[in-house]
C-alpha cells in the first residue's frame, strides 16, 4: 500500500524514503495558487496557523486527486512554521522574501529560543476527515555575529525555509540545542508521522 505526499519538500520526501514508505507526489499545478493557502489571519497563533494551513493543503490535494481522476490512496501533508515569542506576543517567521529579510530574521533569532511547529495530516479515504497532529519543538540559537549571519545567508540555504534556516544543513552550526523533535524541525516529525501511518495501515520500516 502506498500514499500520496502533497509536498514539494525534498526533506519530507527523504524522511519517507528513510522510513521505507512507498509514495507518489501529488503536487499543485500552475492553475493553483499554493501561496494563498499560507496567508496568516489576524491575531492567529502559530499553532493554529500551521494546523489550518496543513488542513487547507490536504483539502486542496483531495480536490487535485479527484480532478486528475487518480486512483485513491491515503494523502499525507505537512507544514512547518517558526514563531518567536517576546513580551507575550508571538511573531510568525515565514519564508524569507529576500537576502535582507533572511538577515533580519536570523538577527531576531540570535541568542534566543523560538518555537518550531510542524503539523502533519493524513486522510484515509476520499470522504475521510483529516487526522492531524502538531509537533512542537523549542530551538535555542547561539549568539550570532553579523558576519556569521551574512556568511550563512550567502550559502542560499535560508531561502525557502521558515525562519530562514535549515537544521539539517549548515544551519545546524547556529543551533546550541533543541528540546523536542529534530525531524519536526526538518519538516516532518517522524514519531507523529508513524502514528498516522500505522492507523492508516500504511507499511513503514518498523510496522508490524
Amino acid at each position: 500500500m502506498m500514499l500520496y505526499l502533497a509536498s514539494q519538500s525534498p526533506r519530507r520526501q527523504a524522511i519517507l524514503n528513510d522510513l521505507g514508505v512507498r509514495f507518489d507526489l501529488l503536487l499543485p499545478d500552475q492553475t493553483e495558487d499554493a501561496e494563498a493557502l499560507e496567508i496568516q489571519l489576524p491575531n492567529e497563533s502559530a499553532q493554529a496557523y500551521v494546523a489550518r494551513v496543513t488542513l487547507n493543503k490536504i483539502e486542496a490535494a483531495r480536490v487535485r486527486l479527484k480532478k486528475r481522476q487518480l486512483t485513491f490512496s491515503p494523502i499525507l501533508c505537512a507544514d512547518t512554521t517558526v514563531a518567536l515569542t517576546q513580551s507575550h506576543r508571538q511573531e510568525i517567521l515565514g519564508k524569507p522574501t529576500s537576502h535582507e529579510d533572511a538577515v533580519a530574521m536570523l538577527t531576531k533569532l540570535s541568542n534566543r529560543s523560538h518555537q518550531v511547529y510542524t503539523a502533519v495530516a493524513l486522510i484515509r479515504s476520499m470522504d475521510d476527515q483529516p487526522e492531524i497532529i502538531v509537533s512542537t519543538t523549542q530551538v535555542f540559537f547561539s549568539e550570532l555575529s553579523a558576519q556569521t549571519i551574512q556568511a550563512y545567508v550567502k550559502t542560499g540555504e535560508p531561502m525557502g525555509k521558515a525562519g530562514a534556516y535549515g537544521i539539517q544543513g549548515a544551519g545546524s552550526c547556529l543551533i546550541e540545542r533543541i528540546e523536542g523533535s529534530y525531524s519536526g524541525v526538518m519538516g516532518l516529525p517522524i514519531f507523529e508521522t508513524c502514528q498516522l501511518l500505522k492507523k492508516a495501515s500504511i507499511p513503514y520500516i518498523l510496522s508490524v
